[in-house]
């Protein structure tokens, strides 16, 4: 497929040599970071037609570069397809071009729907997906059409998908129907409220270590002013935490694809156009401190006796970051906190460390 037919390759800008803007490149490259930017908003009520993303990216292309080393690649605008399943299609055409590459794919714009997008051509490289969403919503409805609304049932209801983890973080309760909330619950999926998400990324880290898919409704960020989303909302997580959770989804050790979407395009707000060039900052921060970290690890193991039965944790050395599980292989222990510890110590086992 040539993909010249579907993106609109994106305008120069003049970027001083210190600005990220001077290093990123327009074809997708192995092991790099490509951002694609897509305008269908059909999934949440809006229309197709392509939109100016202009200010966003002037925002972007002059923040610095650090000393990024992993090339970023600006694709260029999607063309929407003449229905939505059509946009579907594209985009997971061009989502397994990067998975093909080994390079992140990161989807900025577009409704919530086009999770099921990056799920798919993720799915078909890979199987046992482990997808985190952040989402102040969670919904099951079944329909022929996929929308914001459908997309999560088609994702669990598919039988040629595998999804090994599903974590679901900033549900609000006043906003869910109750019967999808108790539906994930009951198949053992994680459930994490806003109000356990806020002040500090630390209880929340470990439901991002090990994912391959990590998704962004932008609704889970409070709006004030002019609207941040397409359904703002007066409660969400606020800039600095929204940022920081970025950078955390960056630090992903298994990190192949991630999705911004709801974003309120149609904002003239400056300081929206900021915050999502800088939440895209953030996340390649992450990436490439991940990827400066030493391939090979090493962890203290500790013991833990509650009821005259022995748990163990262990701590990497090298990030500090917890893990429950005697298993040799790290792989298959849970990623966790120090505050799982400590509560253990205390004689209290967080129930989602032996659900398995």
């Amino acid at each position: 497929m040539d993909f010249e037919d579907f993106i609109i390759s994106p305008r120069n800008f003049k970027a001083e040599s210190w600005q990220i803007g001077n290093r990123i490149t327009k074809d997708i490259r192995e092991d790099s970071i490509v951002l694609l930017f897509v305008s269908d908003y059909r999934g949440v009520g809006g229309d197709a037609e392509v939109q100016d993303f202009t200010a966003v990216r002037k925002e972007f292309y002059k923040l610095s570069q650090m000393d990024f080393e992993i090339p970023v690649v600006d694709l260029g605008d999607l063309v929407s397809g003449k229905s939505v399943q059509d946009t579907h299609y594209i985009l997971q055409e061009v989502l397994s071009a990067c998975h093909y590459k080994r390079a992140i794919p990161v989807i900025i714009g577009g409704s919530n729907d086009f999770a099921f997008s990056l799920f798919s051509a993720l799915n078909f490289h890979k199987k046992s997906i482990n997808y985190t969403q952040i989402s102040n919503i969670i919904s099951l409805q079944q329909g022929e059409t996929i929308n914001e609304h459908t997309f999560l049932s088609k994702i669990f209801g598919a039988k040629n998908f595998s999804i090994k983890n599903y974590h679901h973080l900033g549900y609000q309760k006043h906003l869910n129907e109750m019967d999808s909330v108790r539906l994930i619950k009951e198949v053992e999926f994680d459930i994490i409220r806003l109000a356990e998400m806020m002040n500090s990324t630390e209880k929340t880290e470990p439901f991002f270590r090990k994912a391959d898919l990590v998704t962004v409704n932008c609704d889970a960020v409070e709006s004030f002013s002019e609207p941040f989303s397409m359904n703002p909302q007066v409660n969400g997580l606020n800039r600095r935490e929204i940022c920081a959770y970025m950078k955390e989804i960056g630090l992903s050790e298994n990190l192949k694809s991630v999705g911004i979407f709801n974003y309120n395009i149609y904002s003239e707000n400056q300081l929206n156009h900021q915050l999502l060039a800088q939440m895209l900052w953030y996340l390649i921060e992450g990436i490439n401190i991940q990827h400066s970290h030493p391939k090979e690890r090493h962890y203290e193991m500790f013991y833990v006796l509650i009821d005259d039965r022995q748990y163990a944790f262990r701590r990497d050395t090298f990030s500090n970051l917890w893990y429950f599980g005697d298993d040799e292989n790290i792989e298959n222990c849970i990623p966790c906190s120090r505050k799982d510890f400590d509560e253990a110590k205390k004689g209290w086992l967080n129930a989602r460390l032996t659900k398995i």
